[in-house]
């Protein structure tokens, strides 16, 4: 990490030293909101910021994402055992969570390195808010870029033979880096069942098309081949159907007839470098409820 990537990170861990972050998916009913905001007062917080959203008010899913500052000294273990009766009460899957400790994020790349720079250029300016200290490939060329800023790079090719054996090790590593959070950067591999379980929910993709449009390999030339007038670009976490996951963020742009495969290309990689840091912004904010093979997102 650069010294202006510390400063921007240190001034982030400052401001939010005090705040903290609940998620919340319920069934709706009458006074949750109520509760929270009672629950918060008698502990002396101060609501920052609140965002809720139910499917239907009545017997429909609840969601929220709600900031809070909580006093100097709090015993934030403490006030988690004590919301559970809150949560218990409405049967609530929740999470909550310190602002100001930033997860932890492997990316994974082949051989095209343009969503890798987007990710790394947005976190070198400090608008991208995440401790990256890993980087694996089944290709050596993006190790001189990633190594360059300090982090550090695995090259792990991996074949039909191999993939039981790569996935074992790759989940060492992760493990050792204690990661929360995996970007696929164009990672040009399927991965196993049993690799996407350990981390379900927690693995992002960008899909060089449309979703569902021109699924599998070749988009590009199938979407040259269609004469299509719009051609984009999906994030979307991983599930075990492929490129079927909850869809996070999407992205499109005009084309004609003028344009060639190349172009489209072209085109398709600047749509796929935005969305996907978009995506991993809103990750690491917890903007993100999964419902369902949906997503609510709190923008």
């Amino acid at each position: 990490m650069n010294m202006y990537t510390d400063k921007r990170a240190d001034f982030f861990k400052d401001r939010y030293e005090n705040r903290a972050r609940l998620i919340i998916k319920c069934p709706d009913q009458p006074g949750i909101v109520s509760a929270i905001s009672t629950f918060l007062w008698n502990e002396q917080a101060n609501i920052v910021s609140s965002n809720q959203f139910t499917v239907n008010p009545k017997g429909g899913e609840f969601f929220m994402r709600l900031d809070f500052e909580y006093q100097p000294g709090t015993d934030v273990e403490k006030l988690k055992k004590e919301f559970r009766e809150v949560a218990g009460r409405f049967q609530m899957e929740w999470r909550l969570s310190l602002i100001h400790e930033l997860k932890n994020m492997a990316i994974f790349v082949s051989k095209e390195p343009h969503c890798l720079l987007e990710l790394l250029w947005e976190w070198q300016s400090g608008d991208l808010m995440a401790n990256i200290p890993v980087v694996i490939s089944n290709h050596e060329n993006a190790r001189e870029m990633v190594e360059a800023l300090g982090i550090d790079f695995y090259h792990l090719p991996i074949t039909k033979e191999t993939k039981q054996e790569i996935e074992a090790k790759q989940k060492e590593i992760l493990e050792d880096y204690d990661i929360d959070l995996i970007i696929l950067a164009r990672y040009m591999q399927i991965l196993s069942p049993a690799f996407v379980e350990v981390f379900k929910n927690r693995i992002i993709n960008i899909h060089h098309s449309f979703l569902p449009a021109f699924i599998g390999a070749k988009p590009y030339e199938r979407a040259f081949e269609r004469g299509v007038k719009m051609i984009g670009a999906t994030s979307h976490y991983v599930t075990n159907d492929l490129d079927e996951g909850p869809i996070i963020e999407q992205g499109t742009e005009p084309v004609s007839h003028e344009h060639n495969v190349d172009d489209l290309k072209k085109i398709g990689q600047s749509i796929e470098r935005r969305v996907l840091a978009q995506a991993v912004k809103w990750h690491l904010e917890d903007r993100i409820i999964v419902y369902g093979n949906k997503t609510i997102v709190f923008e």
